[in-house]
């Protein structure tokens, strides 16, 4: 069965937990401002208990990473659960969590990148709708954020359709280290790759993370999905290459060949996908002929960035230069 969260109200407490890094990489400047940014939205800020703790992998102990989640969980106060920040190490917790906890204490659970292991894993485990969107850390940025609050507004404060809107202006400088020197371009809309519309439960998050619940009792149905998917650029000069064959291990998952749409987010510049290697990519698989696709959305590892229920129901248009994402039932 699935579960939808209740929305937030003015006064809610929002739990900010380290399933991946530890706050410990964050300023404290940048948290400041992160828990003021909150504050406008009539938000309440606390800690998991373990946040601070770190290890050579700027982590912490799977038992304290897994306290924390359950601890939010089962707060009754709390009311939505941010992660600190993506990381690579989130899949670890996977055996530990208590799904049924979960499903008992349904609640807003929020992150991006290598959070895309648990809130795949929840939703699938036990049926919990969850958000890819930004991170408590997010929340420092100072310049460009007003994009990304909006839409964490719109999705959690609201039940009415949202229509995802292109931003003005993208980035994807190092914002957290100098506040003051921005890099923004100018935001060309959307990309059309194949043409045609489709409705249906939305999968995904981080591709490569994603792959990583592949073959294991984590791993979502794809079937009747409308995927989104982004990837970052950790494999350096390897980027194109590691996203063609993620995407393709994906294209061989069961029920691929039910999938209805594909939304892909936008690639930060030194990914090196050019349009005309995107083109190509797709054109080259078979299984992605004959469902609309759309690149260049504002969600991934560039700045701002829309917020999106795995689990909840979307639609897709594109036709005649114009298109649409609408988030339906989150």
């Amino acid at each position: 069965m699935k579960l939808l969260p209740d929305k937030l109200t003015s006064g809610d407490e929002v739990r900010i937990i380290a399933p991946s890094c530890s706050l410990k990489i964050v300023s404290q400047e940048n948290i400041n401002y992160a828990i003021a940014a909150l504050a406008k939205l009539g938000l309440k800020v606390t800690f998991g208990k373990h946040v601070n703790e770190i290890n050579i992998f700027n982590s912490s102990s799977i038992e304290s990473r897994v306290e924390d989640l359950h601890e939010a969980f089962s707060d009754k106060n709390v009311k939505a659960i941010l992660s600190v920040i993506g990381g690579s190490n989130a899949n670890q917790l996977l055996k530990y969590i208590d799904y049924d906890l979960i499903k008992q204490n349904p609640k807003i659970f929020c992150g991006y990148s290598d959070i895309t292991a648990l809130q795949n894993a929840i939703y699938h485990k036990s049926g919990l709708v969850t958000y890819s969107g930004i991170h408590f850390s997010s929340f420092a940025m100072q310049k460009g954020l007003e994009y990304c609050v909006e839409y964490f507004r719109q999705i959690f404060f609201s039940k009415s359709t949202i229509n995802i809107k292109p931003s003005d202006t993208w980035s994807d400088d190092a914002w957290f280290l100098d506040q003051g020197n921005r890099v923004f371009h100018e935001n060309k809309g959307y990309i059309i790759l194949n043409p045609g519309e489709a409705e249906g439960v939305i999968i995904g998050g981080n591709l490569c993370t994603l792959q990583l619940l592949q073959g294991t009792e984590y791993m979502p149905s794809i079937k009747d999905s409308i995927l989104f998917i982004e990837a970052d650029s950790i494999t350096a000069e390897h980027c194109v290459v590691e996203f063609d064959r993620d995407l393709q291990s994906l294209l061989h998952q069961p029920d691929f060949a039910t999938v209805r749409g594909l939304v892909i987010g936008r690639f930060e510049t030194k990914f090196g996908m050019s349009l005309e290697k995107l083109k190509l990519l797709i054109k080259s698989k078979q299984e992605l002929r004959n469902i609309p696709i759309i690149a260049g959305a504002d969600f991934g590892h560039t700045m701002p960035m829309f917020t999106f229920p795995i689990g909840g129901m979307g639609r897709i248009k594109a036709a005649d230069n114009s298109v649409s994402i609408e988030l339906t039932k989150h």
